[in-house]
């Protein structure tokens, strides 16, 4: 279809704020990037701009070895692929009912579900709730918090309506049952949304801070998260991982420390989202519009 001059326009101007929006998100990366792998004198120097001056990994191993980055690194890992799996289940489990006409209080459970995105409990009725569940310093308060997104599962469930019923009547003539149906019919061929909302869940149980600040207690559990946080804040964390380097080696900039517990914070879950790329924009247009 030929645009016209007007149309050309729109879009030369819409792709040039696209990639100056793009440009504000990406170059502080590569800012933190080019600093973690500096040399301390051209940090201290202020001169790193987007490359690294006087390549430099010994801020990630003094990160490895004066920290608990490690654990915090596999608590993460543990509290993403669990609390994924958990809320992908309960998610499905919630949407499919909905999604079907036969159902008969669909709508009332929808709209009892939607109102929760509109009000909540507040925090400390939250607390109280979570800490009466003997919760407190486990990981089931994380997972619990975040067990089923209603945004999320309202993409799944509009997914599910979108499937033609002649596909659920042909089988069901063929004498397929109802769990049959969702694990061999249905969700085969819901595997772009699935995704899509895998990688939503991924980024949030990856990211969770507050819940962990406020419900975890054991030094040992937190995630990498609250780790690098408290690290980034705490002058005497980072003046005893320079501590850590001998006397005729110069002393590791904080600046260096920092960025690179970003870098090893942030990397993990770009390095899934590549996978997952064909199915993201497929599975959130067509999970958000019934057609």
């Amino acid at each position: 279809m030929k645009h016209t001059l007007a149309e050309k326009w729109f879009y030369r101007i819409n792709a040039i704020i696209l990639g100056l929006l793009s440009l504000s998100c990406i170059l502080p990366m590569i800012h933190i990037v080019a600093v973690s792998l500096s040399d301390n004198k051209a940090i201290d120097s202020g001169f790193i701009s987007f490359w690294p001056k006087g390549f430099n990994l010994k801020s990630y191993g003094t990160l490895i070895e004066g920290t608990n980055v490690i654990a915090a690194f596999r608590n993460s890992v543990l509290i993403t692929v669990v609390g994924v799996c958990l809320s992908m289940l309960f998610t499905i489990m919630a949407a499919y009912p909905l999604s079907r006409r036969y159902f008969a209080g669909r709508r009332p459970v929808t709209l009892f579900m939607v109102f929760t995105m509109l009000f909540s409990g507040g925090l400390i009725p939250t607390f109280l709730t979570i800490k009466s569940l003997g919760l407190v310093d486990s990981y089931g308060a994380i997972w619990l918090l975040g067990l089923v997104s209603t945004y999320n599962m309202m993409i799944v469930r509009t997914y599910f309506q979108n499937i033609p019923e002649e596909v659920e009547e042909s089988a069901r003539m063929d004498g397929c049952g109802e769990i049959r149906l969702i694990l061999q019919i249905i969700l085969p061929l819901s595997m772009p949304v699935l995704a899509t909302i895998g990688l939503f869940y991924g980024v949030h149980y990856w990211n969770a801070f507050m819940n962990v600040l406020i419900y975890i207690n054991d030094a040992n559990k937190i995630n990498l998260m609250v780790m690098v946080q408290r690290m980034v804040q705490s002058q005497s964390m980072l003046q005893e991982l320079n501590n850590l380097q001998p006397d005729d080696v110069q002393a590791i900039t904080p600046e260096s420390i920092k960025s690179a517990g970003i870098i090893v914070m942030v990397v993990p879950i770009l390095a899934v989202y590549p996978f997952l790329q064909k199915y993201f924009v497929k599975g959130v247009m067509l999970g958000s519009v019934k057609g």
